[in-house]
This record gives structure tokens, C-alpha cells and sequence, in this order.
């Protein structure tokens, strides 16, 4: 049987694995996954005749070296920082390799290695990156196979929480890592390219600078800059665009209040609070505020950020308890947005009846034969429920059909990559589409930027 090892048993894994088990016997396939925490490897994977568990340590050399040597490919489900060591057992015993992270220094520096043994290292196969690579290719190829030349492209990706699911003033809940959210802009101010001009949005204006879409059947969104949008311009081949931005969806309101946080400087992780264990979520807030013998914190927070007693936004501060004078931060020698996490995690983790939504949309403007025009594309996956996720799906999906077309030969180009290139795309995006993930396309009149950002 050809041997399939899947280290890490996450959040993303549930998908991926299934998809492997429903195809084993028919593609012969047996599948180890291997985890410390063999009970999350187990669970996954049942009964099942064509799979097994094993405890692995990823920082144990010898066992990580033993269980990639017996393996015909290797898919790495870990953080992304140890992909790396990953990567290089595999080199050394000729097993090619998928990720869903992006790629590092570290492991494009194994690129020739890669090539001299004929393997592929498969990076940035989930969503985003991943789907959102290889849904922009095809319609950018399909765009110059006919001769057109690409001026805009414009690409966004939320996870959300689902319609049903909505059920607070946020309209937001936690799908995935925590951390991301908290200090999602920080190192560096966001840039991007705008009818030619390069255009920079500091953290402190982030949130204050959005642009808004429209997706049919789920209504309004509003999208935040990603720090670099320009890091695939060269990639994507999109050297000569005029304009290139990249963000991230949030449900329209979302940015405005996150903007408080950022304010008061509750979202900073480089520097520890003193004490913090013993503070009160209330005197977390208080502690960011001018000193009175006399006013409340919540008349300080609103006088210090001018928010009127019946705006939207202090409805929303004040639903998720952060003036609560009994719950303590725990947290010792904690980071602003350590505790600020805590905080949010009380109200925005998923309860186990919730579901989750990613939501995804293009848009490319393109000249031809001395005319403008212009294509909008849109994906929407919805979760089943705390398992199989939506998240889950579009991050694992990617990754387990990637992994059979390398080991059937559908993938053949060696090296350190990310799914652009014809091969990979082609066969990925058809195989995603059996299981709902497809975009929709439409042509819309040019409208070229967005003036809000001129």
C-alpha cells in the first residue's frame, strides 16, 4: 500500500483526513497519523482498517526521521514553524512533502535540494494562502491566454462566523487562531498600489481605512488592507498592474470598533503588565485611562474616545464585559493583547452548536483590444458544525488533494512551490468544486479604483 503520514491532528486535519480515508481503498492508500496527543489522532480516525495513530514528538530527531523514512509522502499539519525540520528529513530520505504555510526563507533555501532529488515541497495549500492563489490564477490566465492585459486585481478573504450562528453585536466569533485577530496589521504599515501610486496605511489608521463588498445571498462585508499586498506581484506575474490590493473581510461595523482597542493600545504585545494577574478585566481598561478621583471608567473610555452613550460601538464594548469588575485576567506577566484575547475569547469562541463561514472574493480589471472590463468573483463555504468546519474544509481540502495528485503523478514539477502553476490549479479547483467550493463569476462595467483610498 502506498503510505500516507500526517503529522498534526488539528482543526484543519478533520477534513483532510477524510478525504484520504474515503479514497484509501480504492487508491490503495494507508494512512498514519502521528501526533503527541495520540487520543486527538485517534479520535479522528475511528475504526478504520487503512489508517493507525502514532505519538510522535516533533522535536525527537530519531522518531520524527523513522516515521517520515516508512512514508511515501509526507504532510505536515504543524505550527509553521516546524515545517522546517520536516522538510529537511524528507529531503534526506527522498519523500516529497505538503504544507498549508507559507513559504519561509528557511524553506525556499531547500528549493535546489528539492530539485536535485526530484521532490516537490508543496507550501501554501489551504485558503488563504491556497485557494486564493490558485482561483486568482485561473481567471488571471484565462485573462492573458486571450490576450488581455491585467490593470487591477483586488482580492479578499474573512472567517466568519455563519449566518445562523450571528448572534452578537460583533458579528464575529473566532474560527480560527485568536492571536491572528488580536494583532492582525501590527509590524509595519500596510502597502499596496493604486492607479500606479503606492499607497501605506499606518496600524494606527488601519481600521479607520476599509472599503466594502457586496456578496449575493449574503449581504454587505467590509475589507481592512493586508500589510503587504504587493508580496505575489512577481509571483502572480502582475509586475506592470497599476492596481494590486489584498485584505481581509469583516462584517461591516466590525473595524470601526476593533479602531478602539487599537486606540487604547489594548491590542500591543511588546511589552508585559504589571501585576496582571490580579486585575480585574475593569481594571485592565482602566489602567489605559488618565486618572479621576471622580468619573466612572466607562465615563473616562467614552470622553477619552468621544463615543456617544447611544453609539453602536459602546453597545458593543459594553457586550463583551470588559467593564467587569469580578472576572480576573489569570494571566501572569501578560502582554496587552494576551489579555485582550482573554477577554474576547469569553464572548467570540464558538459554542458547539455554531458554524463558521469563509468568505472569499476577486476582482481583476483587464484591457483588451482598447477596451476595459471587468470580472467579480466570489466563494462562500459554510461550516457543518465544531468538527468539519469550514475552516477545516478549505484548509484540508486542498492540502489531501494535492497529496494524492503528487502521488499519482497529476504534480510533477520538483522543487520548493505554491499552487500557480497550471498542473496544480487545474486539477485542485475541479476536485474542490465536487465538494461545493467553486466560484462565482460575473462581468461588471469597469470601475477601476476605489476613490475612498485615492
Amino acid at each position: 500500500m502506498r503510505k500516507i503520514l500526517i503529522i498534526g491532528s488539528g482543526k484543519s486535519t478533520a477534513y483532510l483526513l477524510k478525504y484520504v480515508l474515503d479514497k484509501s481503498v480504492v487508491e490503495n492508500l494507508f494512512i498514519t497519523v502521528a501526533d503527541l496527543n495520540i487520543e486527538s489522532a485517534q479520535k479522528l480516525i475511528g475504526n478504520h482498517q487503512n489508517a493507525k495513530a502514532i505519538k510522535l514528538d516533533v522535536f525527537d530527531g530519531a522518531s520524527r526521521a523513522e516515521a517520515i523514512k516508512n512514508a511515501d509522502i509526507v504532510v505536515s499539519m504543524l505550527p509553521a514553524r516546524f515545517h522546517i525540520d520536516v522538510a529537511k528529513d524528507c529531503i534526506s530520505f527522498k519523500k516529497h512533502m505538503v504544507t498549508a504555510s507559507y513559504v519561509s526563507p528557511e524553506m525556499q533555501a531547500l528549493d535546489e535540494d528539492a530539485k536535485a532529488n526530484g521532490l516537490i515541497l508543496m507550501n501554501e495549500i489551504g485558503v488563504d494562502p491556497g485557494i486564493d492563489h490558485m482561483s486568482a490564477m485561473q481567471v488571471l490566465d484565462r485573462i492573458r491566454d486571450k490576450g488581455g492585459d491585467i490593470i487591477l486585481f483586488e482580492s479578499f478573504t474573512g472567517g466568519l462566523v455563519a449566518p445562523e450562528s450571528d448572534n452578537n453585536l460583533w458579528n464575529y466569533k473566532f474560527t480560527w487562531n485568536p492571536r491572528n485577530v488580536v494583532v492582525a496589521g501590527q509590524g509595519g504599515a500596510a502597502k499596496f498600489l493604486q492607479e500606479g501610486a503606492y499607497k501605506y496605511i499606518s496600524y494606527n489608521r488601519l481600521f479607520r481605512r476599509t472599503e466594502f463588498l457586496n456578496i449575493e445571498g449574503f449581504g454587505r462585508f467590509e475589507v481592512y488592507a493586508n500589510r503587504d499586498s504587493l508580496k505575489y506581484q512577481s509571483v502572480y506575474g502582475l509586475d506592470n498592474i497599476k492596481t494590486l490590493y489584498r485584505g481581509t473581510i469583516r462584517r461591516v461595523g466590525f473595524s470601526r470598533a476593533w479602531n478602539i482597542f487599537v486606540t487604547l493600545g489594548l491590542t500591543d504585545d511588546s511589552y508585559t503588565i504589571d501585576d496582571s494577574e490580579n486585575m480585574s478585566y475593569r481594571d485592565f481598561v482602566n489602567a489605559f485611562l488618565p486618572y479621576s478621583p471622580s468619573d466612572s471608567v466607562e465615563l473616562k473610555l467614552r470622553h477619552a474616545l468621544k463615543i456617544d452613550q447611544d453609539d453602536i460601538v459602546w453597545d458593543k464594548l459594553v457586550e463583551l464585559d470588559i467593564f467587569n469588575a469580578n472576572k480576573r485576567v489569570e494571566l501572569k506577566k501578560a502582554t496587552p493583547a494576551q489579555i485582550l484575547q482573554k477577554i474576547l475569547m469569553d464572548s467570540w469562541t464558538l459554542s458547539e452548536d455554531d458554524k463558521d463561514m469563509i468568505v472569499m472574493y476577486h476582482k481583476f480589471g483587464y484591457e483588451l483590444n482598447g477596451k476595459t472590463y471587468q470580472i467579480e468573483a466570489n466563494m462562500v463555504a459554510l461550516g457543518e458544525g465544531q468538527t468539519y468546519t469550514a475552516m477545516a474544509k478549505t484548509v484540508g481540502l486542498p492540502v489531501a488533494i494535492a497529496t494524492l495528485a503528487i502521488l499519482n503523478s497529476k504534480i510533477k514539477t520538483p522543487g520548493v512551490q505554491i499552487p500557480i502553476a497550471k498542473e496544480v490549479y487545474q486539477p485542485i479547483l475541479k476536485e474542490l468544486g465536487t465538494f461545493g467550493i467553486t466560484f462565482h463569476e460575473k462581468e461588471v462595467p469597469y470601475l477601476g479604483y476605489n476613490p475612498l483610498n485615492n
